[in-house]
Formats: structure tokens, sequence, C-alpha cells
């Protein structure tokens, strides 16, 4: 199992289309075997689907995640939890021990409202986009 974190400085990034980094956790017996910090290289959005699926990850962890980027992981055979706050390591070790808070329900209304804008933050309940919870 392999699993991808959206990344930054620590904590789950809280877009999936906007995160410059994911941390990859290989699991081996249940547990984490190997982490690794890796670079989108500029990609985003739909193209991220593609680059885990080439990474050979199964399981996304993310913040605030659109409609378009949730098919397109479905389409690569990619299972996410999305609106998911705090520490990376954290939701990982929730998500093997079965105790991860995540929203079923999560998505991101800024899809073509200036959602490329300065200061976006998707995931957080102020900026619209429901279900970002807290570990």
């Amino acid at each position: 199992m392999k699993i991808a974190v959206t990344y930054d400085n620590g904590n789950v990034f809280p877009h999936f289309g906007r995160t410059q980094q994911f941390k990859v956790y290989e699991i081996a017996g249940g547990k984490v075997a190997d982490a690794q910090v890796m670079d989108t290289d500029g990609n985003g959005h739909g193209a991220l689907a593609g680059l885990l699926s080439g990474w050979g990850v199964d399981t996304l962890i993310c913040g605030g995640i659109g409609a378009g980027a949730q098919s397109a992981l479905m389409e690569a055979g990619i299972q996410f939890y999305g609106g998911v706050a705090g520490r990376a390591d954290e939701a990982v070790d929730a998500l093997l021990a079965g105790t991860l808070t995540y929203s079923p329900e999560v998505h991101c209304e800024h899809t073509g409202h200036g959602h490329h804008g300065e200061g976006h933050q998707c995931g957080h309940d102020r900026h619209g986009c429901p279900g970002s919870e807290r570990l």
C-alpha cells in the first residue's frame, strides 16, 4: 500500500489541486516502512491523479478537493480521504488505525471563481469549502 498526503511543512495541505508536494508513505505490515516528500513539479489539479498513479499511490489524504479531481482520482483507482487537516504523519497513523476523521462529502466551491487567486486556502470553512475536520 502507498499513501500520499498533500503536504506543506509537516501538515496536510488544504487544497489538493494546488499542492506543491506530497508526502508518500510506503506501508508494510500495517505500518509505515518508508516515507519521502515528493514535488509535483508544477503539475496541478487533474494532472496530479496521473502523477500519483505513476508513483504507485493507491490512497490519498487531502484537505479540500474539487469534483474534477475527485473524478480523476476515481478513474485512476485511487481511494481518497478529503477534508482532513492537521499533521500529515498523524493523519496516516489515524488512517492505519481506522480512526481518521475525514469528510466523504468534501468539495471545493472555488473552481472557476478566482480559483488561482492569492490567499486562496480551500479546505478552511472561512473560505466556503466545507468538510475541513481536525484529527
